[in-house]
Order: C-alpha cells, then sequence, then structure tokens
C-alpha cells in the first residue's frame, strides 16, 4: 500500500459565499474554477484547481475560518503575490524557503511559499 499524492485539500466556508470565493480563488490566485459533480452542487461550495493542485471549498452551517490549519501554496513569484496582499504576514522560519500568509475572504489561513 502507498498513497500516491495529495488530490485535494478541502476547507469550509459560509453559506452564500461562493462569490467571493470565486474572485479570491480564480480573480487573485489564478485557480480555475472546476464544475462539481451535480449532486455534490446542490450543496452550495466551489472547486478549483490548478497545475498539481485542487481546493474544494465546502459551506458549512456554523462556520469558523481555518485560522491555524491551511492549504500551502507553491509559487513562482512570491513578491508579486505579497504585493496583492497589503496584509501578508511574511515569515522566515521555514528553512529554504520564503513565504507569507494571507487570509481568503472568509478567514481561512492561506500559505503562499517560494524556494529560496
Amino acid at each position: 500500500m502507498t498513497i500516491k499524492a495529495l488530490h485535494h485539500v478541502q476547507l469550509a466556508a459560509p453559506v452564500g459565499s461562493e462569490p467571493y470565493l470565486r474572485e479570491f480563488y480564480a480573480g487573485v490566485l489564478g485557480l480555475r474554477e472546476v464544475p462539481k459533480p451535480p449532486e455534490l452542487a446542490r450543496r452550495g461550495g466551489v472547486w478549483f484547481r490548478g497545475e498539481g493542485v485542487e481546493i474544494h471549498l465546502g459551506v458549512e452551517e456554523g462556520f469558523r475560518p481555518a485560522r491555524k490549519a491551511h492549504p500551502a501554496f507553491l509559487v513562482d513569484d512570491l513578491d508579486a503575490y505579497a504585493d496583492r496582499f497589503p496584509g501578508a504576514r511574511p515569515d522566515h522560519l521555514f528553512p529554504g524557503y520564503r513565504r507569507i500568509y494571507v487570509s481568503d475572504p472568509v478567514g481561512n489561513r492561506i500559505e503562499l511559499l517560494q524556494p529560496v
């Protein structure tokens, strides 16, 4: 038995937040929206995909943002992303990487990092 890869990461979001999530994950991060299977689409939420990464955002009653748990996306130009997020929190504690933390529109923590 071998785990071969990570297929996707699931984050929660409040009901009705899909337009804001689209603006952030597609518009700002540059991921593309992928259609959810019809049975799952009825539940709300939205899915995104990029090069080697997939993130699913599902709606949750009583939503609370993930402030510690987070997806970490490798990027090719951290400075360009940092410019898009004036409130980005830099962190130099991970050897071999430069990284920043940002929040998505519903408060989930997102890490963006680039090898040095």
